[in-house]
């Protein structure tokens, strides 16, 4: 019975009739073992079939944060749009006004959008992590900087080496975190929150006046329901009306038939 299961390879001869069991009681050993092992290899492969649909569905959480970390020292761009929310002209924007205030200054900002942070979730800690990546030691990275935007939490972070936090000053960071960045994320004005962040900056490093931070639109709210007052009073008048309706129709009905008796 085990011989049939397992067919013979080709160019191999039977045996005589006499040493047919032992060669067949063998053969079938042998050939139970292959299957068995071949059954431990497909359960093995769909196991890690298994672990790698897995990896894949959880890569995408943490695959923009990493891939940010292993970006290499950017040399012609002064951008890392990793969110892939600026559009073709922000990003030439971006590269003429940060390449003519590096040849000014010789501060370089760098400009990085992230969809979401998951291991290091403080957004300052990250741009640290990020540009000491870029340059490790503290002489390279005293006139480098870094805006980040965080899409998904509608933050960021101002960041960077101990010449270029001097220069730029904790007012000016606050105010970029506590404005332009949330005020226009949360519209998901993206390219606005880079530009008018990249202008304050600019101005602030080239000693110009600093443009004013942008103000929150209070949304004005229609009241759209009767206070007790008002409802009040409509309910007198509906009484007066009512009431003097219900007067006319019994007071003209008896003056007409007074009338008609009065003729008589």
């Amino acid at each position: 019975m085990a011989l049939a299961q397992c067919p013979a390879k080709s160019g191999v001869r039977p045996a005589a009739s006499g040493a047919l069991r032992p060669f067949v009681s063998r053969k079938a050993v042998i050939c139970n073992a292959q299957l068995k092992s071949n059954l431990g290899q497909k359960l093995a492969s769909a196991g890690a079939a298994a672990l790698l649909s897995l990896g894949a569905l959880g890569a995408p959480a943490i695959a923009s944060e990493f891939d940010v970390l292993s970006e290499p020292v950017p040399t012609t761009n002064y951008f890392v749009d990793d969110a892939n929310v600026l559009s073709k002209s922000t990003r030439s924007e971006l590269n003429k006004r940060l390449k003519l205030l590096e040849i000014q200054t010789g501060y370089r900002v760098e400009v990085v959008t992230v969809r979401r942070l998951e291991f290091e979730t403080d957004a300052f800690a990250f741009a640290d992590k990020v540009l000491e990546n870029w340059y490790p030691s503290s002489e390279t990275g005293r006139n480098k900087g870094m805006l980040l935007v965080v899409t998904s939490s509608k933050e960021g972070a101002v960041t960077g080496g101990q010449a270029f936090n001097d220069a730029v000053g904790d007012d000016l960071v606050d105010s970029l975190i506590s404005t332009n960045i949330p005020i226009f994320t949360e519209q998901e004005k993206y390219n606005q929150t880079v530009l008018s962040s990249v202008e304050r900056l600019e101005a602030k490093l080239l000693g110009n006046p600093v443009p004013e931070a942008p103000v929150r639109s209070e949304v004005s709210r229609e009241r759209n329901y009767r206070t007790k007052e008002e409802t009040d009073k409509s309910r007198n008048v509906t009484s007066t009306v009512v009431g003097t309706l219900l007067l006319i129709a019994v007071v003209v009905p008896m003056l007409q038939y007074y009338g008609y008796t009065a003729k008589d």
